[in-house]
This record gives structure tokens, C-alpha cells and sequence, in this order.
């Protein structure tokens, strides 16, 4: 089998650990609905980036912005119905190492406390989320704190994701990026998984982690060994 080997491995949450699709694509229908605006347009864009940040880009008036994305935010933290983990991901997270790992999402703390429980997955020692950085995905500073806060230099880490704005930040941030799920934009720099299925943690290595992987759908330009 093929490895990836890094310092330090940084997971996004929704898409990639967790699968939400059902209920964020509900919760934006809502949205949509309540201001006359295209799903398919707001969900494009939405993927992978902060609630505040897509309800400013679509609502031009501040305090409604700001009622809709209080409104929004606690019904995503009061309702948890279908969402699962992405196949694959409890196991290969109950074998790594605590310090070897982190979260980084474009939700709010309470939002991925909530999501990672209603999955069935452990929470991190270490979780940025969209309360920690000024800047969301695709701007790369959620990863770099979560190196930072490992203890790793940011290009000695592998991320893993599946937005484009989520790829975005990992290869600005620290380059070495792999996508799971079907998002196939960046197939020609990042490796890409259907989910966690057949990952394998092979143990403590030179280079920090060792994970035995399936072959890719797209090898990409991330070494594996």
C-alpha cells in the first residue's frame, strides 16, 4: 500500500470528518427562501467558508445580516438529524496519536463540538475554528495557527479537505493538501479520496506520522511512498 507521511495531520470538519450535506443544504434552502436567492449559487459559494462571512456576502443590509446569521448559526447548533461521519474517519482517528492531530473549521467551537459528537468522533486537543481567526478559508490562517499550536512548521503538516476554499487555504497555508470526497478542481496538485476507507495508522515515525492509504483516485503532487 501506499503511505503519506507528515509531522502533523489538520482535518477540516464538515465534509471531510463529518457528513452534514443533508442538513446544511436544508438549513441554506431556508435561507434562500426567506431572501428570494438561488440555492445552487449560495451553496457554491457557502462550502467551506464561515456562516458570517456568506450571509454578509449575500445580504447587503448589516443588522439583518447580522439577525440571520445568529438565527441561522443557533438552529445548525440545536439540530444534529443525519449527520454521520464520513466513512472511515472514527477509525483512523481513534488511532492517532492525541498530539499528532488537529481540527480546522469554518464553524464556530460550539458548532463542531456539537457536529463531532452527533458523529460519533473525538473531539482534538486542538480545534481552530471560525471564533479564532479573523480571516476564513480560503485565506490560510486557520492552518497556520493549528501548526503553530502543534508545534509544527506549516509545510511539514498534511491537510486534509474538500471545498475549494478549504484546498485553497491548505496548499497557501502549507501546501501539502489532499482532498477526500469528489471535489475534482484540484486533481492535478492534491491526491484525492472517496473518504477514509482503508487509512491505516502505521505508527510513529522520522517524520512524525505514517498513515497506510488505498491507492488515490488522482495521485496529485503529494509524495507517496
Amino acid at each position: 500500500m501506499p503511505h503519506l507521511q507528515a509531522s502533523a495531520l489538520l482535518f477540516d470538519m464538515d465534509g471531510t470528518l463529518v457528513d452534514s450535506t443533508a442538513l446544511v443544504e436544508s438549513t441554506w434552502a431556508g435561507f434562500c427562501e426567506r431572501h428570494q436567492l438561488d440555492l445552487a449559487e449560495v451553496l457554491s459559494f457557502a462550502h467551506g467558508r464561515p456562516t458570517r462571512e456568506t450571509v454578509g456576502h449575500f445580504l447587503a443590509e448589516s443588522d439583518l445580516a447580522t439577525a440571520e446569521t445568529r438565527r441561522l448559526i443557533a438552529h445548525e447548533e440545536s439540530e444534529t438529524t443525519g449527520i454521520t461521519e464520513v466513512p472511515g474517519a472514527r477509525a483512523l482517528l481513534d488511532e492517532l496519536p492525541p498530539a499528532s492531530w488537529a481540527v480546522v473549521t469554518s464553524a464556530s467551537r460550539r458548532l463542531a463540538e456539537v457536529r463531532m459528537a452527533a458523529a460519533g468522533l473525538p473531539l482534538p486537543g486542538i480545534l481552530i475554528s471560525a471564533d479564532d481567526v479573523r480571516r476564513g478559508k480560503p485565506d490560510p490562517e486557520g492552518y497556520l495557527l493549528a501548526a503553530a499550536a502543534i508545534g509544527c512548521p506549516p509545510q511539514d503538516a498534511l491537510v486534509f479537505e474538500d471545498s475549494g476554499a478549504g484546498v485553497r487555504a491548505g496548499l497557501a497555508g502549507c501546501g501539502r493538501t489532499v482532498v477526500i470526497g469528489d471535489l475534482d478542481a484540484f486533481d492535478d496538485v492534491a491526491p484525492r479520496w472517496p473518504d477514509f476507507r482503508g487509512f491505516r495508522f502505521v505508527g510513529p515515525s522520522p517524520h512524525g506520522v505514517t498513515l497506510d492509504v488505498p491507492k488515490p483516485v488522482t495521485a496529485g503532487l503529494v509524495a507517496l511512498s
